[in-house]
């Protein structure tokens, strides 16, 4: 699947909206139901306006908007960085990208990088749960193949997630991928040729917004997606899973319709989910 999940002017975002911002005391502007869309007026909108401190300065993070030397090419590649965004054309105002899905309560890049599209890479490794015998673990109801996945606890919230991360400037997906899940759920440089291996085939199932805690209506999380399924456990499958340093925990986790993750990742899940026909 290559389209977006997420689409402008269908799809509400909910994470990123009446709370209070992530590693700060301030509230978000409240964003009721009916005014999420730009296309409603809301009259009363007054967004405060934040970056977290300590994203100024950093090489990976954008200048702040109006400095001499910062002149973004939006929409497009601007040189290494990835300016372009999987929703299609977001609007220039005021000299700022606007958010294409909607209103969040905030203004400013958060603690996000980057103004407009952040871009992510999420590696969905997966595997079929296997009873005691080694036999697959089918639902007795739905007849159907029980799925793992490899999740890592965030440290920022201590919610499950794919193991994924941000996409260097210049940088691949495929190489994204296959370094993001290494680094938070083997934690290992052994078994390089196995990884190899198995990174060379996936399968794109997800491309575009991410409903994320930490979007704003100028900077926001998208993301690309595969799926790389070990169907018979032999390859990732029997490798011992470590936490990097980016990561609480990993483990392979059940999956079924009652597990919650971060951000809209379980939307990514349902779509490996269907791909497989596995149970859920």
């Amino acid at each position: 699947m290559s389209a977006s999940i997420l689409k402008a002017g269908t799809f509400k975002h909910i994470t990123c909206r009446n709370n209070i911002y992530p590693k700060s005391t301030l509230q978000r502007f409240p964003v009721p139901d009916d005014f999420v869309f730009w296309s409603a007026e809301y009259v009363n909108y007054s967004p405060p306006i934040y970056t977290a401190p300590h994203i100024n300065g950093q090489p990976w993070a954008d200048p702040d908007i109006g400095c001499v030397d910062f002149q973004p090419k939006w929409n497009q590649l601007d040189g290494a960085v990835n300016r372009v965004s999987f929703n299609g054309i977001y609007k220039i105002e005021n000299g700022l990208p606007i958010n294409p899905i909607g209103r969040t309560g905030l203004s400013g890049r958060g603690l996000l990088g980057r103004w407009g599209p952040n871009h992510a890479a999420d590696p969905v490794v997966t595997r079929w749960k296997r009873n005691a015998d080694g036999s697959v673990s089918i639902n007795s109801d739905t007849q159907k193949k029980m799925l793992q996945m490899v999740a890592i606890q965030r440290h920022d919230n201590n919610m499950w997630a794919i193991p994924g991360g941000m996409v260097d400037p210049g940088e691949k997906i495929t190489a994204t991928l296959k370094r993001e899940f290494m680094e938070e759920a083997l934690d290992s440089f052994e078994n390089q040729k196995v990884i190899e291996d198995f990174f060379a085939k996936g399968n794109e199932i997800y491309k575009g917004y991410v409903d994320d805690f930490r979007n704003t209506d100028n900077a926001w999380m998208e993301t690309v997606a595969y799926n790389f399924h070990d169907d018979s456990g032999a390859q990732v499958g029997k490798l011992a899973l470590s936490a990097g340093d980016d990561a609480a925990n990993v483990k392979w986790l059940d999956i079924d319709s009652t597990i919650k993750l971060h951000a809209n990742h379980i939307d990514i899940i349902k779509e490996v989910i269907k791909r497989l026909n596995a149970y859920w």
